[in-house]
């Protein structure tokens, strides 16, 4: 990673940054965009002395475009993109604030794309690296996670359409599938009085894997120019039972659910739609307040 100019979106906390500190220490020179500038600076800081960072919101194509000229501008090159912001918002569809739900897709899906749009141009030029953050919910569709299982879902098409329509320019494209990783958005959602405990109570795939581990595989599939990593490794052969998968979840949830939809109604009644299926986490607090701005 010597000498690389590596651009990763929501780098102010969790796996963004994470993998960040961990490049620069690789040698990497590191790009931060992300929402909050005292926690990007922090970031930065750690980073040495040539990292930057760049106060953008991926649902705003104006200052993403803004972040990525500037990028360009300093470094003359970006040689890695990780498309990583990303919100969770639980709650069930049928009664979630409509506002959330399509924001978790503009965030996730949309701003995916925007990165996507906007950094080609300099991977094309630089023969570049692109990693695109997916999940294990694009595979797994758990109840009361409809619009983030959605928004990865659609990170992972991408990530494999791009991947066949950039390979002849050298532009190599992979997708992260991780499952559950101790970060803030993920305890934000265990803290949900509904839908906090939902995914605790799954055997194998509700375990909780260390921020480490998770950076490890990551600047692992960076360096390699991986077409998929895998957080924890048992996520690929999972994929070749996609077809199994939702009716093992929809038999489970027979009995789960009619509970869970009679819970998160009476906690909408109490909280309101918007507190009760707001984005979890210090990021998504974050997202919250930035949407409200606009």
């Amino acid at each position: 990673m010597a000498g690389k100019v590596v651009l990763i979106t929501g780098a102010s906390r969790g796996i963004g940054a994470a993998v960040a500190r961990r490049l620069a220490s690789e040698g990497a020179t590191l790009a931060l965009v992300g929402l909050e500038p005292d926690e990007l600076k922090k970031v930065a800081e750690d980073c040495g002395p040539d990292a930057g960072w760049w106060e953008a919101d991926v649902t705003d194509t104006d200052s993403l475009r803004t972040a990525v000229e500037s990028i360009a501008e300093r470094y003359g090159r970006i040689d890695v993109v990780m498309a990583n912001a990303g919100i969770a918002a639980p709650g069930f569809t049928r009664s979630m604030d409509p506002a959330v739900w399509e924001r978790v897709l503009d965030v996730n899906l949309y701003g995916v794309w925007r990165t996507v749009n906007l950094t080609l141009p300099h991977l094309l030029a630089s023969k570049g690296y692109l990693l695109l953050v997916s999940s294990l919910a694009a595979v797994v569709h758990m109840p009361g996670l409809a619009s983030y299982n959605v928004s990865k879902a659609g990170v992972e098409a991408m990530g494999n359409s791009l991947r066949a329509e950039l390979r002849h320019l050298g532009v190599a494209v992979g997708v992260a599938h991780m499952t559950f990783v101790d970060t803030d958005m993920v305890r934000g959602v265990d803290e949900h009085p509904v839908f906090g405990k939902v995914r605790t109570g799954v055997p194998v795939v509700g375990k909780t894997y260390s921020l480490e581990f998770a950076v490890g595989k990551f600047t692992q599939g960076i360096g390699k120019r991986s077409r998929v990593v895998h957080v924890p490794g048992w996520i690929g052969p999972l994929k070749i039972f996609r077809s199994l998968i939702p009716h093992i979840i929809e038999f489970g949830s027979r009995f789960s659910v009619p509970k869970q939809d009679r819970a998160a109604l009476a906690d909408i009644e109490a909280r309101g739609a918007a507190a009760s299926s707001r984005a979890s986490g210090a990021g998504g607090r974050a997202d919250t307040e930035k949407a409200a701005k606009r």
